[in-house]
């Protein structure tokens, strides 16, 4: 077979005939999965668990990925059939995996309509949602209560609604957001008072959302790993992608079909009463140490995790960082082992997962990835040097300039205003943490007018501003043998 030839459901007899495992289930059925986020992290996560379901023989779990504005995704897998490539990584080597779990795609944006007939479907059981942070918002909560009040309009059984995100208290969340849009509209439509009260009331007692954790390092794709894929499988697939053997779901023991939780546990889906504990040792340990590596990697003008993890200075302090700092303010039970795979995730060059990536977005993840910890430490009295040298590392690197004079671009909703701030307060540690550390949208109402963490920070900034990165590093680290 050319090369060139595109990745579809004709050519699965000839990857199966040269001993690739391919997806042997029906694929013609109607998905009862309506996924809103599509994109890397889902195909190589809650996608992965829809494929295993299905090769059990339970076709209940074929998928419509909706991708929310973006085409090019939703379009590339639409003319492979949804079928893509994932290469899974770990200390054993690296394999091919053929996922047919994405049985039809779509955009929220330009197909609106398709996405509320398909939430009001009789063969969806379940709605996913990988959407960030920064997408919890009236937009989500317009689309999804339009298809649920189709559904309930249409006399049908009530979904199981999973966010699959780092938003603490995901679940929760998305169903306060959906109540209130929904009181909201009662208010403006008088008439529809009794429709949309109904409606309320419907959703809290045949719709569950329960909360959810999810772990996997899934980097972007890149032109280098659409050309393994292209190597592997002797066909151009445009959206494959890597990912490590390490995952975890753990989700909250809540779902409209009972049923559910056992056909979830033995693909290996943790179901739990409270989800709270791995939420955030998940938050705190693995989403704020990649944080911190990022602004690191990013300063240094390191490229990718591994390489940072590979500077012994920057290992210590992640090390430091969890043992020390974080981990004893949590509540899940295995922080040490936890701490260790991470490290050893972190260390994975097959992933070359980029520092850049990580950093997007920062001002919206730092409220959920460090804060809570610095609230905590506070609290508690503990020294705070560490996490104060993630916020000041945060700092230097928002001046978009690594530490060998490379111009690197920002990805952030605020990315102008915070670039500008710390471009103008170059050098001046006081100056730079009274302009982006007092923002109350990114660290609170009261670590905003922390006067104690404040200066916490300058000192650190002021450090990292004469001595560079690892200079300041230095200064923190302790001996190993005095580590937990």
């Amino acid at each position: 077979m050319p090369a060139h030839t595109r990745l579809n459901a004709a050519a699965l007899p000839v990857l199966a005939a040269r001993g690739l495992p391919v997806p042997s289930y029906r694929r013609d059925q109607l998905p009862g999965v309506v996924h809103l986020g599509l994109g890397a992290f889902h195909r190589a996560h809650q996608a992965l668990v829809c494929d295993a379901l299905l090769a059990r023989g339970d076709d209940r779990w074929g998928i419509l990925g909706v991708a929310m504005r973006s085409t090019q995704l939703a379009d590339a897998l639409r003319e492979q059939d949804g079928l893509y490539a994932v290469q899974i990584a770990s200390e054993q080597g690296a394999g091919w995996h053929l996922c047919g779990a994405v049985w039809q795609t779509c955009v929220a944006q330009r197909e609106r309509d398709a996405v509320v007939r398909a939430i009001a479907a009789p063969s969806t059981r379940w709605i996913t949602l990988t959407v960030t942070e920064k997408a919890y918002g009236p937009a989500l909560a317009e689309l999804l209560v339009q298809g649920l009040s189709a559904r309930r309009a249409a006399g049908l059984a009530g979904l199981t609604i999973a966010s699959c995100d780092n938003l603490s208290g995901n679940g929760s969340k998305l169903e306060a957001m959906c109540q209130a849009l929904v009181q909201e509209q009662e208010h403006k439509q008088e008439k529809k008072q009794d429709q949309g009260a109904a409606l309320g009331r419907w959703m809290a007692g045949h719709c569950a959302f329960p909360n959810s954790m999810v772990d996997r390092i899934v980097p972007a794709a890149t032109p280098a790993r659409l050309a393994a894929a292209q190597t592997a499988l002797g066909l151009n697939d445009q959206a494959a992608l890597g990912t490590e053997a390490f995952w975890e779901w753990v989700i909250e023991r809540r779902f409209a079909d009972a049923s559910d939780e056992d056909a979830l546990a033995a693909v290996g889906v943790t179901v739990v009463d409270d989800v709270a504990p791995f939420e955030e040792a998940k938050l705190r340990l693995l989403n704020a140490s990649h944080s911190a590596l990022a602004c690191l990697g990013a300063v240094l003008g390191l490229g990718t995790v591994d390489q940072c993890i590979a500077q012994n200075p920057v290992r210590q302090f992640v090390h430091e960082f969890i043992t020390l700092d974080v981990g004893p303010q949590l509540r899940r039970p295995d922080v040490a082992t936890y701490r260790d795979a991470l490290l050893a995730r972190f260390a994975n060059p097959a992933l070359a997962h980029s520092v850049h990536q990580i950093a997007t977005d920062s001002s919206v993840k730092i409220p959920q990835r460090w804060v809570p910890s610095v609230l905590a430490g506070l609290a508690r009295q503990q020294p705070m040097q560490r996490l104060a040298f993630c916020a000041a590392a945060w700092m230097r690197y928002l001046r978009g300039m690594d530490e060998r004079g490379r111009v690197y671009q920002l990805n952030d909703p605020m990315a102008d205003k915070l670039q500008a701030l710390a471009q103008a307060h170059a050098g001046d540690a006081p100056a730079s943490v009274a302009a982006l550390g007092t923002m109350q949208n990114i660290w609170g109402g009261s670590l905003a007018q922390h006067q104690a963490w404040h200066t916490e920070v300058t000192q650190q900034l002021e450090r990292i501003n004469r001595q560079g990165i690892f200079g300041a590093l230095a200064g923190l680290a302790i001996p190993a043998t005095d580590l937990l």
